[in-house]
């Protein structure tokens, strides 16, 4: 009997078995390892995500914050310089000292239209002292507090209040020749009512009324 050493062409049963076998079971164990592997490769990609997610997050918040910063810096200094001018302006041209302030609070009662001011006693503020803002005079100090001021506006100007604050008035161009006073509003046409105008008084529709610094208390606007 004789038999020869060489590669065989195919595996007998027992060996097919234990080849199945282990393949079946390698399988059984490297498909849930991989599975699993992953999963924490797939979290920690989610993690990286959610974090760079959340630094845009605040990134954006930081960024709608500044801006907002930004603008309200911008309108703030805008209207600072719109003050300066407008301060410097009148010292340029008359005696008064003018003072900045800021409005508190807006009472919009029909018969008792007034505003409070962030200034008062402590800033020199006085009763009968006018208001004047960059588009002109809006009204008179009529109550005044150590911190806070209430402005009477001109449209609550009666002819018949007991306590009338009438406005010696000119028009621009005639400072010498027209001549007028102002002390009553008129609900219906909304504008101020100049009376006590001479005969002669060169004004005419169209001219611009100012108020003429006549008395001390009232600059000229």
């Amino acid at each position: 009997m004789g038999f020869t050493l060489g590669p065989r062409a195919s595996l007998s049963w027992p060996e097919k078995f234990v080849k199945d076998t282990v393949g079946f079971v390698q399988n059984v164990f490297y498909k849930p390892a991989a599975y699993i592997a992953g999963f924490f490769e797939d979290v920690r990609n989610m993690r990286a995500i959610y974090e760079e997610n959340e630094e845009l997050r605040k990134a954006v918040v930081q960024y709608s914050r500044e801006s907002a910063d930004y603008n309200n810096m911008k309108a703030n200094n805008d209207k600072l310089k719109e003050y300066l001018g407008f301060t410097q302006n009148q010292k340029n041209r008359d005696k008064y000292e003018y003072r900045t302030a800021q409005v508190l609070s807006v009472n919009s009662d029909p018969n008792n239209r007034t505003l409070v001011i962030d200034l008062g006693e402590r800033d020199g503020v006085r009763v009968n002292m006018s208001v004047t803002t960059v588009d002109g005079m809006v009204g008179i100090i009529s109550n005044v507090s150590n911190f806070t001021s209430t402005v009477k506006l001109l449209t609550t100007m009666d002819a018949q209040d007991p306590n009338p604050q009438p406005i010696s008035v000119t028009a621009i161009g005639k400072e010498d020749k027209t001549f007028g006073i102002i002390e009553s509003y008129d609900e219906k046409t909304k504008t101020l009512l100049m009376t006590r105008i001479p005969e002669d008084d060169p004004i005419k529709a169209g001219d611009k009324i100012i108020s003429s610094g006549s008395g001390g208390v009232i600059p000229q606007a």
